[in-house]
């Protein structure tokens, strides 16, 4: 094994190790000699450096040629010659002519050694290989690649120790370093406090962010960077000093101090190309030594005499094999074996998992195992909590050969927050980098490239917030330079961006909305000379907004729910009550600069604007309200109608109804009137659009829009609900003006109502005895609820009850047993035994019972028996199934004035006999769980079609008998007929009672 691994690593032919300390141009070198071949790869430590250097190749060779590969992100155009890798991201072989590694003595950094140092033994261009790095990597780079080329390259500039400085008093150019977020966030918070501003930059930053950032000190805008090491590995910045605040850092295991090649790798930031720099220390750190000192001014350290390893020869036959595989040692000497990263960690946990253990059973099941073991930590959680994440992308590959994309949308939908603070978004963003990890792993996904794609759109968008965020809170510039200006009797410019942004001295403001200035929230002395130099620029901006809106089309305009004009977006008005609910007052939101001329056309063009809209979506009832061809009756039923807002109950017109003529209803008719069973209306008007602002207008004149259910009805319509559950504490009103009726515990739509009126009017028309009997006849005075109805109304058969109650209907009680002998009379019926549980299709066909059952089944919308249990004091002990009395039937019919006016007693009969006496129609309703008895009616005369009643009625049938509940003159009892069928029905039950 020995002779083998020798063979592969110990060689040193065509590799050049280019060596030094910082600001020697390393880097720039490696880019020179890489577009010098015709393919290429470099790899680099950080994501944010590999984008620097990407960006830097596109300038030189065009973006068609150059690939961005780091584990969040793939830039990859087709054939590509050059690509920009991160060190992990890079390829284990390739066949590119060149291959540069930067920053090599990271291969013995404890969490991620390993991977620099693979890449250094097994990774080589055909025709050059460069390692770049610090001088201290010679020996053991000429001890593991005998053979291998060094070259130094001195500093361009000289580095000088500049002693110890408080944090306020640092010259101007000055990176201070911390090694924590929330220390640099500390002392950016000072320093914005006592110098006006920091830039700050965290290597937990996307590049995005951190570019933006940078931006900011490049640019002059802040003299103050606060950084973590970052900064370190290559970052071309324009620093003079490097301050340390914090000399010891968490490294992964544990918390030690910075070694000298690591404080000199950071502090030789300072100084660009021949521009000297300076280091030292500030805030609780101690000054620097004499000997550190020297060895960082000379550039002397240790050699780097290990180099962290750990075994790529991986056994995928177990879980087993491949744990102790990782657990393997290098046979060469000056390689240790890394400590156990975050993916070997990972796997360690994963191992022990039994949902895990029990599918990792194949080769190729452990080796994408260790392959999800990859995905890095970016959100710093727990080995326990990231194991746990890694187990659920593991079993949707292992199941499904794909990870779960609604799971996946569902985490990333989580991120996609712009809101809160900085520490939230940048919680976010190590989130949304992780599901940008998994968008780039091959064969993870379905749709890689619209997961590439949305993941890189939010931590764009995540990046911009945490970057406004950082700039809100730790750079303040504009109390100093409009200070400084005003100290010199400078006359402050403004200027007014097309977004509104007002701006002073180049400094935002505040912010016009329409016709309105807000300014921003500030206090101090400038804040009076600041508004005072915005409101000369706003003066001049009022003007030419009025003449563009003055200009401006329709489609520029718009009305919201709330009452607002809106111009592109703006408010520019609202809409107040007048006396005409179809013509409301328009009030317009400006402020004092809108003046004489320019603020009359502005609300001339709104008033008209406004008027068109209400004339457009309420086309029909503002033609009726113009017409000028009603006359008489016709013009005083459109006046109520437009008053009305498109609907009348047609109860509350009955008189006016009745008077029209054919040719005053035709007059009427024409401007899309439809005169209904139970509402006079416009049905062009129930619809979202017209309802919405039918709601508008009468909340307008009625103080409503703050009234319960204002709003909360259009969805409904536009969802095409034909009924909804009432809710009580909703403004009745609302119902109607959506285009609903409002009946008890529901709602049902007008124009479904005048449907249901359709299918009611030809079961009263109906002539007893006439074929065929439409589903639900019953007298040809009286019907049952069918099925159809229910499902227009979407509607159950309790609901039905309230709907038909409230729209004037009232229900006499008979028992099914009669309602089936009375339908089959009507068929002429031959009845014959059958058992009381069976159901047949024909009415002619079964016994009482049966079609007792049926009858039941037809009043209620349902298809089977309905029956009620008897209370146990009327149950026989041996005959319960028997005794089981079948759900009474509801015959509905029109309700008289008086009984519409009590207001809905329920049904308006009583029942009968004994503990019968006194029950009321809830009973008779189907809430019959331990009733007694039969409802009202149960006991008619045996034989009378109908459920007639006996010859002594008691007070409620007398009543009846007055006109009040039947309009059916009072029939003479009349012997029976020994062969009619209700004489054998008769005869029949009382075989069966023996």
């Amino acid at each position: 094994m020995t002779l083998s691994f020798q063979s592969m690593i110990l060689s040193g032919r065509g590799v050049t190790a280019v060596l030094g300390p910082t600001n020697t141009g390393k880097t720039h070198y490696a880019i020179d000699r890489m577009i010098a071949h015709d393919s290429g790869v470099i790899g680099l430590p950080l994501r944010l450096l590999a984008r620097e250097v990407y960006t830097r190749l596109v300038e030189k060779v065009g973006h068609h040629n150059v690939a961005l590969i780091t584990g969040e992100e793939k830039i990859a155009p087709h054939r590509a010659r050059y690509s920009v890798c991160t060190v992990e991201a890079m390829p284990r072989e390739t066949t590119a002519s060149f291959v540069a590694i930067d920053e090599v003595q990271l291969a013995g950094d404890l969490e991620r050694g390993h991977i620099f140092t693979d890449r250094i033994l097994h990774l080589r261009g055909r025709g050059e290989t460069l390692l770049l790095g610090a001088a201290t990597m010679r020996p053991i780079l000429e001890h593991l690649l005998p053979g291998i080329t060094v070259v130094e390259r001195p500093r361009m500039s000289q580095l000088l120790y500049a002693g110890t400085r408080k944090i306020t008093r640092l010259p101007n150019r000055s990176a201070i370093v911390a090694f924590s977020a929330d220390e640099v966030y500390a002392i950016a918070e000072l320093i914005r406090r006592q110098r006006g501003g920091a830039a700050v930059v965290l290597g937990a930053l996307s590049p995005r962010t951190r570019n933006a950032q940078v931006a900011l000190y490049q640019e002059g805008d802040v003299d103050y960077l606060v950084a973590t090491d970052a900064i370190g590995m290559g970052l071309n910045l324009d620093v003079d000093h490097v301050a340390f605040a914090q000399d010891r850092k968490f490294d992964g295991y544990q918390y030690r101090n910075l070694n000298p090649a690591e404080l000199a790798q950071i502090a030789g930031r300072a100084g660009r190309h021949i521009r000297d720099g300076s280091f030292g220390a500030t805030g609780r750190v101690d000054p620097f030594e004499d000997e550190l000192v020297q060895r960082i001014e000379s550039h002397e350290f240790d050699p780097v005499r290990v180099l962290q390893w750990r075994s790529k020869a991986l056994d995928f036959s177990s879980l087993k094999a491949l744990k102790m595989s990782l657990e393997a040692a290098p046979a060469v000497s000056g390689l240790a074996r890394a400590l156990p990263a975050v993916d070997q960690q990972a796997l360690e946990h994963l191992s022990r998992y039994p949902e895990v253990m029990d599918v990792a059973t194949t080769a190729e099941r452990v080796e994408k195992l260790w392959e999800a073991c990859a995905l890095p930590d970016y959100r710093r959680i727990t080995p326990a909590q990231h194991a746990d994440l890694i187990s659920t992308i593991y079993t949707d590959l292992v199941r499904d050969g794909r990870v779960n994309e609604d799971f996946m949308a569902e985490q990333v939908r989580r991120a996609d927050h712009t809101d809160g603070e900085i520490d939230t978004l940048s919680a976010r963003i190590a989130q949304i980098r992780t599901w940008t990890y998994v968008s780039n792993r091959p064969g993870w996904l379905a749709d890689p490239t619209h997961w590439q794609e949305k993941t890189r759109e939010i931590e764009d968008r995540l990046s911009d917030a945490l970057h406004e965020r950082l700039t809100k809170r730790f750079v303040d510039r504009r109390t100093s330079v409009l200070m400084k200006r005003l100290r010199e009797n400078a006359m402050l410019e403004a200027e007014i961006s097309v977004n509104g942004d007002v701006f002073v001295e180049g400094h935002h403001v505040g912010q016009l909305t329409g016709f309105r200035f807000t300014l921003a929230a500030g206090e101090g002395a400038d804040a009076k000379a600041v508004q005072g130099a915005a409101q000369k620029a706003l003066a001049l901006e009022f003007e030419a907004r009025a003449a563009r809106l003055h200009a401006a089309g329709n489609n520029d305009l718009a009305l919201s729910s709330e009452g607002l004009v809106r111009w592109l977006g703006d408010p520019v008005a609202r809409l107040a009550a007048s006396d005409h609910v179809m013509r409301p007052r328009v009030i317009l939101l400006a402020d004092e600069q809108l003046q004489a001329n320019a603020r009359e056309h502005v609300l001339a063009r709104i008033e008209r604007f406004v008027n068109y809209h209400i004339s457009t979506v309420l086309k029909p009832l503002d033609d009726i309200s113009r017409a000028e061809d009603l006359e008489g009756l016709a013009k005083g039923l459109a006046f109520q109608l437009v008053e009305n807002l498109g609907v009348l109950f047609r109860r509350d017109v009955t008189e006016e109804v009745k008077s029209l003529d054919q040719e005053s209803r035709a007059s009427i008719r024409k401007y899309g009137v439809r005169f209904g069973a139970y509402h006079i209306f416009l049905p062009a008007l129930l619809k979202p659009a017209p309802a919405e602002l039918i709601t508008l207008l009468w909340a307008l004149k009625n103080d409503g829009l703050d009234k319960p259910g204002y709003g909360e009805l259009i969805p409904m319509l536009a969802a095409g609900r034909t009924s909804v559950v009432t809710d009580p504490s909703f403004e009745r009103t609302f119902y109607r003006l959506a285009g609903f009726r409002y009946l008890g515990k529901r709602a049902v739509r007008i124009d479904i109502l005048e449907r249901l009126a359709d299918l009611i009017r030809p079961l009263l028309q109906w002539t007893p005895g006439s074929a065929p009997r439409p589903e639900g006849a019953y007298d040809g005075r009286r019907f049952t609820a069918t099925t159809s109805m229910l499902s227009i109304l979407g509607a159950t058969a309790d609901d039905m009850e309230e709907i038909l109650k409230g729209l004037g209907y009232r229900a006499d009680v008979v028992t099914a047993e009669e309602a089936a002998a009375f339908l089959a009379s009507q068929a002429g019926a031959t009845v014959e035994p059958a058992p009381a549980t069976e159901t047949a299709p024909e009415l002619a066909d079964v016994d009482p019972e049966a079609a007792t059952t049926e009858a039941a089944g037809q009043a209620s919308g349902e298809d089977g028996a309905v029956t009620a249990e008897p209370t146990a004091e009327e149950a026989p002990p041996a005959e319960t199934e028997a005794s089981v009395e079948p759900k009474p039937v509801l015959l509905w019919r029109p309700g008289t004035r008086q009984e519409n006016q009590r207001g809905g007693r329920h049904h308006g009969d009583q029942r009968r006999g004994g503990k019968r006496q006194g029950e009321r129609h809830g009973q008779a309703e189907g809430r019959d769980g331990g009733r007694k008895g039969t409802p009202a009616r149960a006991k008619a005369q045996e034989g009378k079609p109908g459920g007639q009643r006996k010859e002594r009625p008691d007070r409620h049938e007398r009543h009846d008998r007055g006109g009040k509940f039947d309009s059916r003159p009072q029939r003479k009892e009349k012997p029976i007929d020994p062969d009619s069928p209700f004489a054998k029905l008769a005869a029949l039950k009382e075989q069966l009672k023996k």
